[in-house]
This record gives C-alpha cells, sequence and structure tokens, in this order.
C-alpha cells in the first residue's frame, strides 16, 4: 500500500462501518421492533450509536493522518472496537447469547485506548 492510499483504504472500511450503522439502525427500528423486546432492541440500538460513532472517528482519524503521522494502531483498535462492541450487542440481541456480553467491555476497552492514543498523538503533533 502506498503511503498515500494508506488512509484511503482505511476510510473506506470507515465508511462501509458507518454504512452498515445506518443499515443496522432503520432494521431495528423498522423490522425487529415486533420481534425483539426492549432490553434487546436497546442493545441494537447501542450497537448501531456506537458504531457510528466510531465509523466517523476513524474517518476523522484518517483526516489527520497528515498532520500526526502513522495513526495505524488507531485505526486498528476502532476497527477491533467496533467489531467486539457493537457486534457483540447485535449477535447478543439477536440469539439473546448474552455471554457475549464478554466482549462488549472488550471492545470499549479498545475505544479507550484509541481515544487516548489519538488524543496523545495530536499533543506530540508539530504545528501545520
Amino acid at each position: 500500500m502506498t503511503k498515500t492510499s494508506f488512509p484511503a483504504k482505511w476510510a473506506s472500511l470507515f465508511a462501509l462501518q458507518a454504512f452498515i450503522s445506518v443499515v443496522a439502525g432503520a432494521f431495528g427500528a423498522h423490522a425487529l421492533t415486533s420481534i425483539l423486546d426492549l432490553k434487546t432492541l436497546a442493545w441494537w440500538q447501542t450497537g448501531s450509536q456506537y458504531l457510528m460513532y466510531h465509523a466517523l472517528a476513524g474517518l476523522l482519524v484518517c483526516l489527520f493522518y497528515h498532520y500526526v503521522g502513522d495513526v495505524r494502531r488507531i485505526l486498528v483498535l476502532l476497527f477491533v472496537g467496533n467489531l467486539l462492541f457493537s457486534g457483540s450487542l447485535y449477535v447478543m440481541a439477536l440469539t439473546k447469547l448474552t455471554w457475549l456480553g464478554m466482549l462488549t467491555p472488550l471492545g470499549g476497552t479498545c475505544y479507550l485506548i484509541a481515544w487516548a492514543w489519538l488524543v496523545w498523538r495530536l499533543w506530540q503533533a508539530k504545528p501545520l
């Protein structure tokens, strides 16, 4: 991957996650309301919200690439966080396999580490 294509490839993955968030949110609001109870619908909604928040964060980090340098670890953490956090909530809502809830905080931890790392990288960044 060339240096210039690096952020674009990651941005496309986060744009895909944002797309999935919209589809999942609409699916939850229209198709799942008659199937799931309020508790599992709340899991679904939380998964959709956090997927969108962190997909947008990934896109933002891609924009910072030329300003703060290598952000690959931050992007990986956000991506894995989305898979673990939102993915576990989606699967839990559909299957009632509540033991998957053990994965949700791991995704949240990935988010926290990514945000802390971004803070550090931005703090260290040189002015343009």
